[in-house]
């Protein structure tokens, strides 16, 4: 499957971003904590160029949370300012508060010593689609300021949001980039719903994500689905569903060490009681709620991508400081 995804008006909310950049002190990106490096625009290293930047790792709630620290060091060794944050809650904002008057305190202090005294510091929050980009100017704000929603493209404008007498924020839309030639980057952004999914195959995502799931956390799959059939068994009396026995999600380690994904999505499908008539198995229907099971955290905390090591020789010069 080709992932693919740029509509008309992530071209003109490029345009405006190049337009506004040369007002902004601070670029604030969000990445969404399961797939940190799928999830940030190669675009915006230029786009960005010569401002003080800040990382936000967006719905660390959702992610492995060993993974999640790793990828905090990953980007703070090449010089970003890193937060790692649920944006739902506002228990992290005070950090990102601090990281904010770290990355400006050079602006600060420059206008401070040419008499001005009371410009805020203005950033830009940028982000792919769905990251959480207003939900997060919503909790760091203490209102709601922006429109959100658990889709991409909610933001199709810009809109400056006064903080305070301080600061000052440019909430822009959720953007990809044109061409996409890393495919796994495409399926991961598919996964976490930054693609339009009326323009995907579900089935063929949820297969994709079952293998990953067999490789790195086949436990997950075996709690979920093992857990929903003992519930719905004790609560029935018997077995929820279907009359062909209980089914087994195999796991990494099991018979010859490896599970074939389309045989665990009917698993799923027949545990979930995703039947069509006749007994067969609604895999369609299974890969549907198996997505939101990922997306929503119900399978557990999960991390996609590994932080890669990085070279020592290698400076903050991707930030253009």
């Amino acid at each position: 499957m080709d992932y693919q995804w740029y509509p008309g008006h992530m071209t003109k909310a490029r345009r405006m971003m190049q337009e506004n950049i040369k007002l902004i002190d601070l670029v604030i990106e969000l990445v969404d904590a399961r797939i940190p490096l799928s999830s940030r625009n190669p675009d915006l290293n230029d786009l960005a160029y010569g401002k003080s930047r800040l990382i936000l790792l967006n719905k660390s709630d959702l992610a492995d949370e060993r993974k999640t620290k790793e990828w905090v060091r990953y980007f703070e060794k090449q010089g970003f300012f890193v937060v790692s944050l649920d944006s739902r809650q506002r228990n992290g904002m005070k950090a990102i508060e601090g990281c904010v008057a770290k990355a400006c305190a050079k602006k600060i202090e420059r206008d401070r010593s040419r008499g001005i005294l009371n410009r805020p510091v203005r950033t830009m929050v940028v982000g792919i689609p769905n990251v959480g980009k207003s939900t997060f100017i919503n909790s760091f704000a203490k209102k709601a300021v922006a429109k959100t929603g658990n889709r991409p493209g909610v933001t199709k404008g810009k809109q400056w949001i006064r903080m305070s007498d301080k600061l000052e924020l440019l909430d822009t839309p959720g953007i990809l980039w044109p061409k996409m030639g890393d495919q796994q980057t495409g399926l991961h952004l598919a996964l976490i719903g930054s693609m339009n999914d009326e323009i995907l195959d579900p089935e063929k995502m949820a297969l994709s994500l079952i293998g990953i799931l067999l490789k790195d956390y086949p436990q997950m799959l075996e709690k979920r689905y093992e857990g929903l059939y003992k519930a719905a068994e004790n609560a029935s009396g018997g077995t929820p569903g279907t009359d062909v026995g209980k089914p087994k999600i195999p796991h990494v380690g099991e018979d010859d060490g490896t599970a074939d994904p389309a045989s665990v999505l009917e698993g799923i499908a027949v545990i979930r009681g995703c039947m069509k008539k006749g007994g067969q198995a609604d895999t369609a229907r299974a890969a549907g709620l198996l997505l939101e099971d990922f997306r929503s955290g119900r399978l557990g905390r999960i991390t996609l991508e590994e932080a890669p090591e990085i070279p020592k020789q290698e400076t903050a010069e991707e930030t253009g400081e």
